[in-house]
C-alpha cells in the first residue's frame, strides 16, 4: 500500500478547515449586509415620515398663527359673520319700485320607476 506522509495530510486538513472556515465568514459577511440594507430603507422611511410630520406641524402652525391674527378676524367678521365696522355703509339690495319680483322656478323632481322586484321587495319586507 502506498501511504501520503503526515504533512501531505495535515496541509490537506488545514487547507479544508481554511476553506470552511472562509465561507462561514462570506455566508455571515453577507447576511450582514442584508440586514444593513434593510435598516437603511427602514431609516429612509422614517426620515421621510419625520420629514412630512414636521411639514404638517410647520402648516398648522401656520394655521394657528394667521387665525389668531387680528387680519383674520377681521376677515371672518366681515364675511361670515356679517358684522361692520363704523364708516361702513351696508348695501341691502332693493328691487325696482313697481317691478315683478323674480321668481325662480325650482325644478319638480320626477319620480323614478321601480321595477315589479324591488316593489314587492318593499310591500313584504319594509315597514
Amino acid at each position: 500500500m502506498f501511504k501520503f506522509p503526515v504533512n501531505f495530510n495535515m496541509r490537506r486538513v488545514v487547507t479544508f478547515a481554511g476553506i470552511f472556515v472562509l465561507i462561514l465568514f462570506v455566508i455571515e459577511f453577507n447576511s450582514r449586509l442584508e440586514e444593513l440594507n434593510r435598516l437603511n430603507e427602514q431609516r429612509e422611511e422614517v426620515r421621510a415620515q419625520a420629514t412630512q410630520a414636521i411639514q404638517t406641524q410647520v402648516a398648522l402652525q401656520t394655521q394657528v398663527a394667521y387665525a389668531s391674527s387680528t387680519e383674520a378676524v377681521e376677515e371672518w367678521a366681515r364675511t361670515e359673520g356679517h358684522y361692520m365696522q363704523e364708516g361702513d355703509q351696508p348695501v341691502i339690495p332693493v328691487g325696482v319700485p313697481g317691478s315683478d319680483p323674480v321668481i325662480e322656478n325650482t325644478p319638480v323632481p320626477t319620480a323614478t320607476p321601480m321595477q315589479n322586484w324591488q316593489i314587492w321587495w318593499t310591500l313584504f319586507f319594509n315597514d
